[in-house]
C-alpha cells in the first residue's frame, strides 16, 4: 500500500473514531432531520382489533356514555340505544355519517322513534373508528371493525 493511501485510510479511521466518541459537531441538517422530524412523518402503526376496542371503550366512556349510557341502552324518549341496535346494523355508513356530521331529526331505533339532536363530533377519524369498533363488539351487537379510512370516507 502506498504511503498516501495509508495516510488517507488512517485519517478516515481517526475521523470515524473521533465522531463516534462525540467529538466534533454534526452538521445542522443531520441534527434537524433526525431529531426534529414532525410526528406526521412517522408511519402510523395499525392497531389490532382488540386495541381498537380498548381505545374505543375509553373514548366511549368519556364522550358517548353520558347519552347512550354505560350499558349502551340509551335514555328512553331522549337518546337511542346502541345495544342491539337495528339502526346501527342496517347501515353502518349512515351511523358513521351521523357521528361525523351530527344528526338531527326523527330516527327509529329498535322500533322506537327518537327525535333529538346529536352534535357533530370533534373526534379524530381514528377515535371515531375505535368507538364504532368498540360498540359493534359490545352491547349484544354482532361484531365488526371500522377503520379510520372508513370514517374519512364520510367526511
Amino acid at each position: 500500500m502506498k504511503k498516501s493511501n495509508i495516510f488517507k485510510a488512517s485519517a478516515i479511521v481517526a475521523i470515524a473514531i473521533f465522531s463516534a466518541c462525540g467529538g466534533g459537531e454534526q452538521p445542522a441538517t443531520t441534527t434537524a432531520t433526525t431529531e426534529e422530524a414532525p410526528v406526521s412523518m412517522v408511519a402510523p402503526t395499525e392497531l389490532t382489533k382488540e386495541q381498537k376496542i380498548e381505545q374505543g371503550k375509553a373514548v366511549y366512556e368519556k364522550v358517548c356514555q353520558a347519552c347512550h349510557q354505560a350499558d349502551g341502552k340509551g335514555v328512553p324518549g331522549a337518546f337511542p340505544p346502541l345495544a342491539e341496535s337495528d339502526y346501527l346494523a342496517a347501515d353502518l355508513t349512515k351511523s358513521i355519517h351521523g357521528v361525523v356530521h351530527g344528526l338531527s331529526g326523527e330516527i327509529t331505533v329498535n322500533g322506537v322513534k327518537f327525535n333529538s339532536a346529536m352534535p357533530k363530533s370533534d373526534l379524530s377519524d381514528e377515535e371515531i373508528a375505535n368507538v364504532f369498533t368498540y360498540v359493534l363488539n359490545n352491547f349484544s351487537n354482532k361484531g365488526g371493525e371500522v377503520s379510520a379510512a372508513d370514517v374519512a370516507a364520510t367526511r
